[in-house]
């Protein structure tokens, strides 16, 4: 405890940790329900194949884009250009949708999708691993724990959360509104306030990242590494999931549980932010967690409750079961993401964290989603809820046995920073 309380007198994990808070409210206020207000008849009411083609779409930019923003991250060092890039879009989001693409899905599918694609993947979804990579890197150089800072994330998508369904009920334009006001704030905190020990960094940071910071052709290089297609494999056919199952079609499939869908869509709100609330507490121990077991066990546990968390959810149609279901995310998350993180900073060089993070999470999920939302979205159609969850955790299965034999030990190959254990 005394541990965690002195980071708060470490001006740069209060920063980073406000940071996290509002980037994640901002876009959580409006993403949590974003699939309930493409299907509600509040909103958009598309079917499945409709809305697989539109995550298929924001996956398809998002990977376009994610492989330049993590090379141009690394690049730039500790500086916050495209953290401000991703305020701006956040103030914004609320005219976009109401005034922009509400408008051109319902006239003209087509530019709606093209358009709709473009933005939400340039200010949003291919910016979180940048926020999540760089907050990492700040971790590293002023020297505080990655998984407290990104727990103030999920602490912010979490409270967020818990309003978003009462406000999407009443008016899903409240959403996007409210989000706006969290990116004005999230605009004036990155650009506005930047720790001294920060700024020391910068006029370092400037002179040295030019010889240490890789080219573009180092970059792709990367593709050639045979270790870093083990974890473009592994993320295919896990993490992509995430999107998938969680906000394709968990949010509509569990508000379909309840009477009716006001109360479905409420409940929804309110279990999604105790889950991420648990998620935020979570964040703070998995570390400590994976400081006794390794990062590999942490990598696999998180696989095993992500194929128990589906697979249950394709067996049970009782809405109090499912929402203890839905609690297993909270262990999930956190033992994934950051063991994923812990895992490249590990065997990889640490200078090419944010491209490796980029290219080997964040861009192999995105590809995932890209080839599977819209099948999956038409198998959802034809076939239902349950049949859908039963083959995807046959497929997370797979992956987790592929990922035991395949995924690499702690004290392998470590051309990072090594894993001190502590002891039981």
């Amino acid at each position: 405890m005394s541990k965690y309380m002195k980071a708060f007198k470490n001006e740069s994990y209060l920063q980073s940790s406000v940071t996290m808070f509002l980037y994640f409210a901002s876009w959580g206020i409006w993403w949590s329900f974003f699939q309930l207000w493409l299907t509600s008849k509040s909103g958009l009411d598309l079917n499945g194949s409709a809305v697989g083609t539109i995550y298929s779409a924001d996956s398809l930019v998002t990977l376009i884009l994610m492989f330049f923003y993590g090379a141009l991250q690394d690049k730039l060092g500790i500086k916050r250009h495209l953290l401000i890039f991703s305020g701006v879009c956040a103030a914004l989001v609320g005219p976009f949708f109401i005034y922009a693409y509400e408008p051109m899905l319902h006239s003209n599918f087509t530019i709606g999708l093209v358009v709709g694609s473009i933005f939400l993947s340039a200010g949003f979804l291919a910016t979180t691993g940048i926020y999540e990579a760089l907050v990492e890197r700040f971790s590293r150089v002023f020297k505080f724990e990655y998984g407290q800072a990104r727990a103030w994330g999920s602490f912010g998508y979490a409270v967020v959360a818990l309003l978003a369904g009462h406000l999407f009920v009443i008016n899903p334009d409240l959403n996007f509104w409210i989000g706006s006001i969290f990116g004005v704030i999230l605009l004036l905190n990155l650009c506005l306030w930047v720790p001294k020990a920060e700024r020391r960094e910068k006029k370092r940071d400037s002179q040295t990242t030019q010889a240490s910071v890789p080219s573009v052709k180092e970059m792709f290089s990367l593709l050639k590494l045979r270790d870093l297609w083990i974890i473009i494999i592994l993320i295919f056919f896990t993490w992509t999931f995430y999107t998938v199952f969680d906000q394709q079609m968990f949010p509509s499939f569990y508000a379909g549980l309840f009477g009716s869908v006001a109360q479905g869509q409420q409940m929804y709100g309110n279990l999604n932010s105790i889950q991420v609330f648990v998620e935020a507490i979570m964040m703070g121990i998995v570390p400590i967690i994976m400081n006794k077991i390794g990062v590999r066990n942490t990598l696999l546990m998180g696989i095993t409750i992500m194929a128990i968390r589906i697979g249950l959810c394709g067996l049970i149609d009782n809405p109090i079961a499912i929402s203890f279901v839905k609690m297993l995310h909270s262990f999930e998350t956190p033992l994934f993401i950051l063991s994923i993180f812990r895992y490249f900073t590990l065997h990889f060089e640490t200078k090419l964290s944010a491209t490796l993070y980029m290219i080997g999470f964040q861009v192999a999920a995105q590809l995932g989603q890209v080839v599977l939302s819209t099948p999956l979205g038409m198998l959802r159609d034809k076939s239902g809820y349950a049949t859908t969850f039963h083959i995807i955790t046959i497929i997370v299965v797979i992956a987790g046995i592929y990922a035991f034999f395949m995924i690499k030990k702690d004290n392998q190959d470590v051309n990072g920073e090594p894993l001190i254990k502590q002891s039981a």
